[in-house]
């Protein structure tokens, strides 16, 4: 009799209640007002006659035959797609070498493999131009030992190089997860029945890992064609996105081909996640067990662990290059065709903390209103998903995932158009209110913020709330009392995730911001960048933005960790 009980109870549980309709239609205003209309708008603009209301397929005519726009969309697929064969080139040994060997100092070379992401790449480019330009340290001793130079920095190879070294960490996350997760006794067999070697990686063991490294590349591909900052910074200008922010700023938010250009940015987006998927849909990639079925990871023979060490001695110093370069030239007096700085200074720093402190205090304002925001709404649409019955429920899950396939300057594009003839009290646009940031950061990093919360609530047993509202508490003490206090793991991991990746988003803050003494950290790095004279204390900013993600991120590891430990310690 007991045991009958708990599902009818279930059922009422799950019923949608008025304040449930009334929390899933507040989301849903704002994901319309925030992310579907700026981005229909400019799907609006795409397809109708400039000045008239007419629907027209002119302006896509126009763009494919402009010769620039055209070559821009070919070298925005080229560069995306060779820096996905740049970031596994990279990915690939460092995965391969710490999942499937007893190596040493597994843990740490995994840890610097992921010091990539915590740097903007375009501050990445300026660093690796000192290094690898052509009068970079590395050409300029080529020069004087060999008397040739290598041109990596020049035009889209530039981009290409920058682009692999920030982007190999997606494909090198992915893809070791997938190595980890195969039973090993299949390599022994394939072993007993002759295979070794390059052989067995081909056929046996990288087939297997392929959910993991299509993951991985497809989001190397979306992130490259998207960036804008990197190919501006580079001089590149015949790429998709800085020729749809090129349009839009220099001949206004009326031009309808900057809304051509995001369009087709969107689709590429659209169609790279849509092709990963397909690319694994109908093969069965399972295994008998996971992570070896507890078999031993292979010892290294002694030539063999020469070879490894090498490679990953190798690709971590090349890896690692753009936080050194910046570093030093945060330090610098002059750097300039010469190996090294010809002196080092505090300089830089101080005039940091003294002219530029507004970017850091705008940047903590912005990213920690933004990651709130996406906790709020993070919790809200897991809670809705998981513990409800209402209509239309995974449409708010979908939805608030779809900002990831808008591309940042897409969004911000949108924000101008839908919002700019929107007018205050005294005329002011809202386009150029400062929480306009705030909302294009917090949209774009919600997808990161609701994954986190979305796992904390599915590890909370249903039993619980159960048991409260048979103690006559009501749902939404319920919530108050035993919900979010067990999902704060989860959620301080969302806040953090979402404030350490918005602390350094630009595509969308550098077309919304209005004055200078609006900009964050991104902005005023990328302003600083420009020139040479701003450079060193560019630099120094952009230390200070390293340390800032990198302090996010271990308090995210910790918090993650903390969480899993906690439930141990409970039994």
């Amino acid at each position: 009799m007991s045991l009958a009980l708990p599902a009818p109870r279930a059922r009422a549980r799950l019923s949608a209640t008025p304040g449930q309709i009334a929390l899933a239609l507040g989301i849903a205003v704002f994901l319309a007002l925030f992310l579907v209309w700026p981005s229909a708008t400019v799907i609006y603009v795409a397809f109708t006659e400039k000045g008239g209301g007419a629907f027209t397929l002119v302006n896509f005519v126009d763009f494919f035959r402009t010769d620039l726009f055209l070559r821009s969309f070919w070298n925005s697929f080229y560069v995306s797609a060779m820096a996905v064969v740049g970031a596994s080139i990279l990915a690939l040994p460092l995965a391969y070498i710490t999942s499937r060997f007893a190596f040493r100092s597994t843990v740490l070379i995994q840890t610097l493999g992921f010091l990539p992401l915590i740097m903007p790449p375009f501050v990445g480019a300026v660093a690796m131009q000192l290094f690898f330009g052509r009068n970079g340290s590395v050409n300029l001793l080529l020069d004087d030992w060999f008397g040739f130079k290598i041109p990596f920095m020049e035009g889209l190879n530039g981009v290409i190089f920058v682009q692999s070294i920030h982007y190999f960490p997606f494909i090198l996350i992915n893809l070791s997860a997938a190595l980890r997760n195969i039973d090993a006794s299949m390599e022994e067999a394939a072993q007993n029945l002759g295979s070794s070697g390059f052989r067995l990686f081909r056929r046996i063991v990288f087939p297997l890992a392929m959910p993991g490294y299509i993951a991985g590349a497809s989001l190397v591909f979306v992130k490259v064609f998207d960036d804008l900052a990197t190919p501006l910074l580079l001089n590149v200008k015949d790429m998709l996105a800085p020729q749809a922010y090129l349009r839009v700023t220099s001949i206004g938010i009326a031009d309808p081909m900057g809304y051509v250009i995001a369009v087709v940015l969107i689709v590429a987006s659209v169609a790279a996640m849509a092709l990963s998927a397909l690319a694994t849909r109908g093969i069965d990639y399972s295994t008998v067990q996971r992570g070896g079925g507890g078999l031993s990871r292979r010892v290294l023979r002694p030539y063999e662990s020469v070879l490894a060490y090498l490679t990953v001695t190798l690709i971590l110093l090349l890896v690692l290059a753009p936080h050194a370069g910046l570093l030093l030239l945060s330090f610098s007096t002059i750097w300039s065709f010469s190996p090294l700085p010809d002196g080092y200074t505090m300089a830089h720093y101080a005039r940091i903390f003294g002219e530029s402190s507004l970017y850091i205090k705008n940047t903590l304002i912005y990213a920690s209103l933004a990651g709130l925001i996406d906790v709020v709404l993070g919790t809200a649409i897991a809670y809705l998903v998981l513990r409800t019955r209402l209509v239309g429920r995974d449409v708010l899950d979908w939805a608030a995932s779809a900002a990831l396939a808008v591309p940042g300057i897409v969004l911000g594009i949108g924000y101008l158009r839908a919002f700019y003839g929107v007018k205050l009290w005294d005329g002011t646009p809202l386009a150029s209110l400062w929480i306009v940031i705030v909302l294009a950061l917090a949209i774009r990093r919600l997808p990161y913020a609701l994954r986190a919360c979305y796992a904390a609530l599915q590890q909370i047993s249903v039993s619980l709330e159960e048991a409260a509202e048979n103690l006559g508490a009501t749902k939404l003490r319920t919530v108050r009392r035993i919900v979010t206090p067990l999902m704060m793991g989860g959620m301080l991991a969302g806040f953090v995730t979402s404030f350490a990746t918005a602390a350094v988003e630009l595509s969308a803050t550098l077309m919304l911001v209005q004055s200078n003494s609006d900009a964050p950290l991104a902005y005023g790095l990328y302003v600083l960048m420009q020139s040479a004279a701003g450079r060193g204390p560019g630099a120094a900013l952009g230390v200070i933005a390293v340390l800032l993600v990198a302090v996010c991120t271990v308090l995210s590891h910790f918090v993650i960790e903390r969480g899993r430990a906690m439930p141990q310690s409970g039994h």
